[in-house]
């Protein structure tokens, strides 16, 4: 039989001298990597947007129209930014609540992108003014229909920045 017995609660614990170290709390460990990643991937998209949109700037143009390769790739390119948007803009409201706001900021974006989407491609879908046979142009109806869903991605980020979180920073 062992003769260990419990120590009483009143018994006080020795702790080292060793003073405390301060670390970064487990929130900033979570969100810087995202923050990171999500700024990674927008600015890929934004150079993607740039050659689809512009090639000349890179001296990749080929072409005097804008035709369907140079569509999809610009579209690929906003993809990108509207996903890169949405993690690093999602990532700030890590450990507070998202607002109904924020919420509608966020189908927003999607649905700006599904609208340039469609307005971009009208032509490959057979609802713009050159359909199937023909080759698919870019044109100013096109074009109008990209930059407003460029617009409502837009305002979706904007409806979804925490403007009413108070940041504890040092």
């Amino acid at each position: 039989m062992s003769n260990h017995k419990p120590l009483p609660a009143s018994t006080p614990v020795e702790t080292p001298l060793v003073e405390p170290v301060e670390t970064p709390s487990r929130m900033d460990d979570l969100i810087t990597p995202r923050i990171r990643i999500s700024l990674a991937i927008t600015l890929i998209g934004m150079f993607i947007f740039a050659i689809g949109a512009k090639p000349g700037l890179f001296g990749w143009d080929r072409s005097p129209v804008v035709g369907f390769v140079q569509i999809a790739v610009f579209l690929i390119g906003l993809a990108f930014i509207c996903l890169g948007g949405y993690i690093g803009l999602h990532t700030l409201w890590w450990g507070s609540q998202r607002t109904i706001i924020s919420d509608i900021g966020s189908r927003l974006v999607g649905t700006g992108f599904v609208i340039a989407v469609f307005a971009g491609l009208a032509d490959v879908f057979g609802m713009g003014s050159h359909t199937f046979p023909q080759v698919p142009y870019f044109g100013p109806w096109q074009a109008t229909g990209v930059l407003i869903g460029q617009g409502v991605v837009a305002l979706g980020f904007l409806l979804m920045i925490p403007f009413n979180l108070h940041w504890n920073r040092r």
